[in-house]
């Protein structure tokens, strides 16, 4: 049986942080609380998304208000006002997908089988939106300009790397590096593409 929104607004708000980070990746964390300009993602401070407290009620989890405009709502509301999206039902399948996609989770999760799409999922969720990144850097040096809403595309800035046979002794373990998501016919993640870049910057 599909979720109900109610059901969405609650899974959405336990991971508060993760769909903030997502939808509205020009913000900041700031305390207990998300801080931007508004729901579509312009910098600023006016709009504030709680990022912790109960499941519902006064002071929950995932409600947000806009001092600027008095606009507020769940993320569900959040994820349907920053979207080109037409009504709730568009937006509650578009939460499904991030839900699907991206597990932030507060406890330490099981291992997740080397090569396995859950350990590439596990590893796109802990990588953040390509703006402002040394991947943003590296795709413009490549002359690629139009980067905006690219969610195949993050920047995860210490990836595990492991050095093979002709590596130099001391070579690090970990690199920032390119997440590109691979998906099936569906849109389901089943892989990532891992590019490592130079922390200089130089490709």
């Amino acid at each position: 049986m599909p979720d109900t929104l109610s059901d969405l607004a609650r899974r959405l708000a336990a991971q508060a942080e993760a769909v903030c980070r997502h939808y509205l990746p020009n913000g900041r964390r700031h305390g207990r609380y998300w801080l931007v300009g508004d729901v579509r993602n312009t910098p600023g401070r006016s709009l504030y998304v709680r990022l912790q407290g109960p499941s519902a009620g006064q002071g929950a989890a995932g409600r947000w208000t806009d001092a600027a405009t008095g606009e507020y709502g769940d993320l569900l509301d959040l994820i349907a006002a920053s979207r080109p999206l037409r009504g709730i039902a568009a937006a509650a399948e578009e939460a499904r997908r991030f839900l699907g996609e991206v597990h932030a989770e507060t406890d330490r999760p099981d291992p997740a089988p080397t090569g396995s799409p859950q350990a590439a999922r596990r590893l796109f969720a802990m990588a953040r939106p390509i703006t402002g990144t040394l991947a943003e850097t590296y795709l413009r040096r490549r002359g690629m300009d139009r980067l905006h809403d690219l969610p195949a595309l993050r920047f995860h800035p210490h990836c595990f790397y492991r050095p093979d046979e002709g590596s130099q002794p001391g070579t690090r373990e970990a690199w920032p590096a390119l997440i590109a998501a691979v998906t099936d016919c569906d849109g389901a993640i089943t892989g990532v593409q891992r590019t490592w870049l130079d922390p200089a910057g130089g490709g």
